[in-house]
């Protein structure tokens, strides 16, 4: 069970006791001097109706032990690393406020971008998801939201690019779930995030989910975030690329349509030939992986366990495909114009 503990005096089991408008959600595994820096970045914000909820997933309260504290903000003290997912559920759920955003341990939020954020979600009630601009430089984009490859892999929109091409308010298909801003009547029309993605691809099935319930997603250029990149599980390592593969095969047999399904496994074997291909060029995730495990001999295994541990739940992802399905607004032909207008091919998902 989690343990709670009092933004104001620490006292554990005290709860929320007002409505502010936004909670900021911060999971933290390491919770090292990067979430310190993370929460003075939430200190200078120019919007300044929202509390915070650190939830700590280290298990030892490392949070409390390297001093995290401050006006409306609390901890929830996780007896063992209930993943990101788990984290995000426990945040928004033990809130009250009409909007939760999600940011990331190591982000260091501008002073604009909850009120950025809050102002786009604002223009249409419809709006149920927002994406932020979340960098890794000045000169470098991460995602101004989220790309969707036939096969279920999804890759940050604009990743690499100059920010300055990415200065339009927009629709989009998703937010990445690093810096994002969400409806809490879409959480509960969606039932939040589903815990058996525990890490990676999280926040595309629910956008998913969401667009499939017809929320609508846009992007706010003003709401920029900074972002240390994949220290949940490393940049490559082996069980990132375990996640991201199992939790690919979970999105499409939760959420892709039946005339969509047929493709994906020949889109994904084109992009393991061209992972394959970048890998022996030193470019891609496949080549950083296998500078950082030892050669990527192992991919393959790794592929082959993911595939297995999607079978294994087989029955459980058909259940819930049913329930998503029975309660989708949109019909499978729209949903695939939809993702067709944001996707990636599987050659620029093996390059990234």
């Amino acid at each position: 069970m989690p343990h709670f503990v009092d933004r104001a005096d620490n006292r554990a089991g005290a709860r929320a006791d007002f409505r502010a408008a936004v909670t900021v959600v911060i999971p933290t595994l390491a919770a090292d001097s990067a979430i310190l820096n993370c929460l003075r970045s939430l200190e200078e914000q120019i919007f300044r109706d929202f509390e915070v909820i650190v939830v700590d997933n280290s298990g030892t309260q490392a949070a409390r032990g390297i001093g995290v504290s401050g006006p409306n903000l609390r901890i929830i003290e996780n007896g063992q690393n209930a993943g990101f997912v788990g984290a995000i559920n426990q945040g928004w759920r033990d809130s009250q406020s009409p909007f939760v955003a999600t940011l990331n341990d190591d982000a260091v939020a501008e002073p604009h971008w909850l009120q950025a954020m809050v102002r786009a979600a604002d223009r249409d009630p419809e709006i149920g998801l927002v994406a932020a601009q979340v960098r890794l430089s000045d000169q470098e984009l991460d995602s101004a939201g989220m790309l969707l490859s036939s096969d279920g892999s999804s890759k940050q929109r604009g990743h690499g690019d100059s920010p300055s091409g990415y200065v339009r308010e927009e629709d989009v298909l998703l937010p990445s779930g690093s810096a994002a801003l969400y409806r809490r009547e879409m959480l509960e029309d969606t039932g939040g995030f589903a815990e058996e993605f525990f890490l990676y691809c999280e926040d595309t099935d629910l956008g998913l989910r969401a667009r499939l319930r017809g929320w609508r997603a846009v992007y706010a250029p003003d709401a920029v975030v900074y972002h240390g990149y994949s220290k949940s599980a490393g940049r490559a390592s082996e069980l990132k690329a375990f996640l991201v593969e199992r939790n690919r095969l979970y999105l499409v047999l939760r959420t892709f349509p039946v005339r969509m399904l047929w493709r994906v496994p020949f889109v994904a074997a084109v992009r393991y030939f061209w992972h394959l291909a970048y890998m022996i060029q030193g470019r891609g995730k496949a080549s950083e992986f296998a500078k950082g495990n030892g050669g990527g001999a192992g991919l393959p295994l790794l592929v082959l366990k993911a595939h297995v541990a999607a079978l294994r739940r087989l029955p459980r992802l058909l259940a819930e495909r049913r329930e998503i399905g029975r309660r989708a607004y949109m019909t499978p032909t729209q949903f695939q114009r939809l993702v067709s207008r944001y996707s990636i091919t599987p050659r620029e998902v093996a390059a990234l």
